[in-house]
């Protein structure tokens, strides 16, 4: 029961600024929660936490500990990111449009509507109220837009909707706080940076880039009323209240050309800044246009180290230009739709490129102009799910027409097919990982070869018909897919493609279908409120009928095939024993799976009975307990034998989806209807985020979206990993992967006063293995076990093995899983399993049910290291034949 939220695979990404922290870890919101996915191991991981609304604006601290983000409801989460938990919560008055670490890591600058506020970033100290407002500059005329922070962290510049960018210091300017303005805009500003110059290292120009694709370069050209300036030129008298520059230390702290240290900020506002910016004088050196009207520019950033601006535009195409001279490297087009964000790793050498309207993320190396990264997840609605039986692959069908595969170790997706031309609606894999097997909408039932990465076999009909459920027997020579429209079922040969026999009797579609995993047994369920059971090779046709009062939702076996789990348009989930055709169990799950109010509904969430129905069963690995989801918010878990409701996970707290409310707020209901329904038609969507669930329901019909086109949350498909340690959900929010974590799980067995860790390190000393093995199965506690397991001698291993009592066997094998992806002992984990099997083989044989997803995960764990190992060998394989050669005639 211990499941704990792991990963989120196929969710697109909606919008919001995306983050390269350190020089390989891609930081991207998704949804209401954050992705981080290191690009050098090509693993990808979901933070556990959860916003209460679609993210918009992400920061990370220079010393990469610490995460700030903030929603659509200006919620602000600060996050731990190597312990991934929240630290602390803030809420803001007004949207946030921009924000940003400053460069020495103690102040956050944050764009909150027409202000600019200043705050101390909290740090690992347990305060009351760790955010502390410093500072508020209100001199903006219109929103904020865009920030950045001067390398001594005492100068913050602000572009703003005003067209307008100006300098801010947070110390005194000696009785002058007018902050210093840059014009010359026509358009909303969008980037504001500071350049240093190379080689005193101080701040020497201004870049300014605004929406209507200008860029302006602003040189300082004046200190102190000194008679030549930063180029050796002779400058103007310095006017009132101009910016002085100030200038900027390397990493230890010093200032280039100077012995004084970099003067940071402490906290003391009264202090009059040391070095200012404002008695100097700043003159437009040039003003560029990047020639893509009628486009806009959307997305910027820029590098300093390498004096690099990269941009991007409304229609698809990004820039990259060398600056000062505005010199033109790459001007490339990647998409059709809008670049919502462009941002330069650390090195820049890496570019990265998000397309919200797609949920897209690239990362481009633009000197050898070749992908590092290029993900995209399921634009539409998950439907179907299917693990591998090694439970290494995950695959996804969605309405987007595509399945994609996925490595469920890394969290990468590294094949995509998109052969089918309507959505995909179940998908199956056949014994041994090597195919993949998917049912849609377009009539076909299509084979797909995971090793060529092609569509060896297409089944068809005679007729159109349009496929909503498959299965496979365990041979893998029958194909049957069930129809949604002439309510048949039709087998295929896999050998052959041929089709076999259509299956005849439903009077409703046929939306599920599972072949028993002990016999031929073929069971389909029907909104005809029917399961039936058929022979598929004997060719009897309809064997057995088990009839209800509401349509059958879905069907699934048990492992074993001694039992059949049924979910009915009521609510209920009925247990069927196949051999007899008796009901065994009837679980009432409506109160259960009942939870939360669409804005539509005139009723209550308690009150309200329509969609409270289970949509998707799957069994545990052993068969003990059932996992069941539907349209709501939570997937419950329930015992089976006792007819109990372990738990309910509630797959997302997001309330950017309808449905995760159970009470509405009464203050924004209007004569209208819901505030949030109303459509607000002045909102500026060229600078924000864009909504995308308007695009995503675009394939309805007018009038069809009663909810503003709002995504309903809901789980689609459920289904449980082979090892059974793992479970995965199709859900609005993406592919959401729950899995065990035994590390804080502490069961112990059979335990007496004489049981104690001290106990099992005196046994060690004494060279008693097997006592201290047998003591370490006892208190069940991971760590003792692996050091008894590694203590014994290979010589002792055999006798060790036989003398493990059965009830210690699951534990045991568990352990020697996990051992081999963490430990380089591999012969000597493998001797152990090997000579356990020896030992207790009819035990095992005897008592699959129980072992099962210990034994699976084993096999798990060796398949993969056998694949590594092949990989390593084959590579390897020339040099070892030629030290082979040498030893020979040496």
């Amino acid at each position: 029961m211990n499941f704990r939220f792991h990963n989120l695979l196929g969710a697109p990404y909606k919008g919001g600024n995306a983050i390269i922290s350190g020089n390989s870890h891609l930081i991207s919101p998704v949804g209401n929660r954050v992705s981080v996915t290191d690009l050098i191991k090509s693993e990808t991981v979901t933070l556990p936490c959860e916003s209460s609304s679609n993210i918009s604006k992400i920061a990370v601290s220079p010393d990469r500990n610490f995460l700030i983000s903030v929603d659509e409801k200006n919620r602000c989460l600060f996050i731990n990111l190597r312990l991934r938990v929240i630290l602390h919560r803030i809420s803001f008055d007004k949207p946030v449009s921009a924000i940003k670490f400053s460069p020495d890591g103690a102040l956050i600058a944050i764009g909150t509507g027409k202000l600019l506020q200043i705050w101390r970033s909290p740090g690992f100290r347990k305060e009351f109220f760790p955010f502390e407002l410093i500072r508020t500059f209100a001199d903006c005329n219109g929103a904020v837009t865009a920030l950045d922070w001067s390398p001594d962290s005492n100068y913050v510049m602000a572009g703003s909707k005003d067209l307008a960018v100006r300098v801010f210091c947070l110390k005194k300017l000696n009785g002058f706080n007018k902050p210093y303005l840059f014009l010359g805009h026509r358009d909303t500003i969008l980037g504001v940076f500071f350049c240093t110059d190379k080689t005193s290292g101080e701040v020497s120009r201004v870049y300014t880039i605004s929406r209507d694709c200008l860029i302006c370069s602003w040189r300082f050209v004046g200190n102190e009323g000194k008679a030549d300036d930063l180029q050796g030129q002779i400058s103007d008298p310095p006017s009132p209240g101009t910016p002085k520059q100030r200038p900027s230390g390397d990493d230890n702290g010093n200032v280039h050309g100077s012995t004084k240290k970099r003067h940071r900020f402490d906290g003391n506002l009264d202090e009059e800044c040391e070095f200012n910016l404002h008695r100097g004088k700043w003159e437009l050196v040039r003003k560029d246009n990047f020639m893509q009207a009628p486009a806009k520019l959307t997305a910027c950033d820029y590098h300093r180290g390498l004096d690099l601006v990269v941009v991007g535009f409304s229609n698809g195409v990004f820039g990259l230009y060398q600056m000062p001279d505005f010199v033109c490297i790459h001007l490339l087009s990647i998409s059709r739709e809008k670049i919502t964000t462009a941002v330069f790793n650390e090195l820049g050498n890496w570019l990265t490129f998000g397309c919200a309207k797609l949920g897209q993320l690239l990362v481009w190396e633009w000197r050898s102009e070749s992908y590092i990264l290029k993900q995209q997840g399921h634009y539409f609605d998950v439907n179907c799910l299917a693990f591998s039986p090694d439970s290494q692959l995950l695959a996804t069908g969605a309405d987007d027409n595509k399945i994609k595969v996925w490595t469920t170790s890394s969290g990468f997706c590294f094949v995509t097919f998109s052969e089918h031309t309507n959505a995909v609606t179940a998908l199956h894999f056949m014994a041994g990982n090597n195919c993949l097997l998917s049912a849609s909408l377009d009539g076909t039932v299509r084979a797909w070869d995971l090793f060529r990465y092609r569509n060896f076999r297409t089944f068809t009909t005679p007729s159109s018909r349009q496929f909503v459920s498959l299965a496979a027997d365990q041979s893998g020579e029958v194909i049957c897919a069930g129809t949604l429209d002439s309510f048949e079922i039709f087998v295929w040969s896999m050998k052959t493609g041929r089709l076999l026999d259509v299956l005849s009797g439903h009077e409703g579609p046929v939306h599920a279908l599972t072949f028993s995993p002990t016999n031929a047994i073929l069971a389909s369920s029907s909104w005809d409120k029917s399961v039936r059971l058929w022979d598929v090779f004997e060719g009897k046709g309809a064997v057995e009928t088990f009839t209800h009062t509401h349509d059958v939702l879905t069907v699934v076996y048990r492992p074993d095939g001694k039992q059949l789990a049924c979910s009915t348009l009521d609510g209920q989930i009925h247990f069927w024993d196949p051999i007899d055709g008796l009901l065994m169990y009837t679980i009432e799950g409506r109160r259960d799976i009942a939870g939360g109010r669409l804005m539509t509904d005139r009723r209550s969430a308690a009150n309200s009975t329509s969609g409270k129905c289970f949509t998707s069963l799957c069994y545990s690995a052993d068969g003990s307990y059932i996992l069941a989801g539907g349209s709501s918010k939570y997937i419950c878990m329930y015992d089976i034998a006792d007819q109990v409701l372990l738990r309910r996970f509630q797959i997302t707290h997001n309330l950017s989806l309808d449905g995760v409310l159970d009470f509405l707020n009464s203050k924004k209901m209007t004569d209208a209807g819901p505030l949030d329904l109303i459509d607000d038609n002045d909102s500026d969507v060229e600078e924000g985020i864009d909504k995308q669930t308007r695009s995503k329901l675009a394939y309805n019909l007018p009038g069809s979206m009663p909810n503003n086109g709002r995504p309903v949350v809901r789980t689609k498909c459920l289904r449980i990993a082979p090892t059974g340690r793992s479970w995965a959900a199709a859900t609005t929010e993406g592919v959401l992967i729950y899995s065990i974590d035994e590390s804080f799980v502490f069961d112990p067995t059979d335990l007496d006063m004489d049981v104690t860790p001290e106990a099992v390190d005196t046994a060690l000393s004494e060279n008693q293995h097997q006592r201290a093995l047998l003591l370490s199965l006892r208190l069940n506690e991971d760590s003792l076990i692996k050091k008894c397991i590694i203590a014994v001698n290979p010589a002792d291993i055999p006798s060790a093995a036989s003398s493990i009592p059965f009830r210690y066997l699951q534990r045991l094998i568990e352990a020697f899983a996990d051992l081999l992806e963490n430990c380089p002992h591999l012969e000597f984990i493998l001797r152990w399993s090997q000579e356990l099997c020896k030992a207790h083989g009819h035990l095992i044989q005897q008592n699959s049910r129980s072992l099962l997803p210990a034994l699976r995960s084993l096999q798990k764990a060796i398949t993969r290291l056998h694949q590594d190992l092949a990989d390593t060998c084959s590579s390897n394989e020339y040099l070892l034949r030629y030290l082979c050669s040498t030893g020979t005639k040496n």
